[in-house]
């Protein structure tokens, strides 16, 4: 159980940070257009990006050698100092909303949502080599409650934001929210990042 609890925390600090798909989801809870569809594909598609991300450091980590292993946690670290950074160094993290109800058919909405999803290349980041690498010293129980609890970060994020956007809206504009947000994200990560450089100075070769 404290693995779903890990990935969750862990999946939900990576998910908060408002980018394209986010703001693209909200705009269709506003316009109260396919936003089942919408919230489902972007939370399904985290599913399979995230577990794709714990199977390929699972299956690969037999032919990882000592150097690599090293090297990828790392990158691991590298990557969430430049995580952490961005959020520390953010003075605005307001959004602009696109609200005007256009006519537009399942199929091009289907489409815009995967390009939203599969073209963005922090997704990858974050739930591929993020997820994946962070999750592979763990043993492969311990996998599977970490993947559950990512998901279920994705799934509530995503339904949360695509059913309460008119509300969440108001809030999202709010640079002190983002504030309080933002604190706790990189509080989080941070000891995330202590894990990480612990394994690094641990690490025997």
């Amino acid at each position: 159980m404290s693995f779903v609890i890990l990935g969750f925390l862990t999946g939900l600090s990576l998910i908060l940070a408002i980018g394209a798909q986010n703001i693209f989801v909200i705009e269709q809870g506003l316009k109260k257009q396919f936003v089942f569809l919408v919230c489902f594909i972007c939370a399904f598609s985290d599913f399979i990006l995230i577990f794709l991300g714990i199977f390929l450091f699972h299956y690969f980590n037999n032919f990882f050698s000592p150097i690599i292993e090293l090297l990828l946690n790392i990158l691991l670290f590298i990557f969430l100092l430049y995580f952490i950074f961005t959020r520390a160094s953010l003075k605005k993290d307001t959004i602009k909303l696109k609200i005007k109800k256009d006519k537009t058919s399942i199929y091009d909405i289907v489409f815009r949502t995967l390009g939203f999803t599969y073209l963005n290349v922090h997704v990858y980041s974050d739930t591929v080599f993020f997820l994946g690498n962070f999750s592979k010293s763990f043993l492969l129980e311990q996998k599977y409650y970490f993947g559950i609890g990512a998901s279920l970060a994705s799934f509530l994020f995503f339904f949360t934001i695509g059913y309460l956007s008119k509300f969440l809206s108001n809030y999202l504009k709010n640079n002190k929210v983002w504030k309080i947000i933002n604190f706790f994200i990189i509080s989080f990560l941070c000891l995330i990042l202590v894990f990480v450089l612990i394994e690094i100075l641990n690490f025997n070769i």
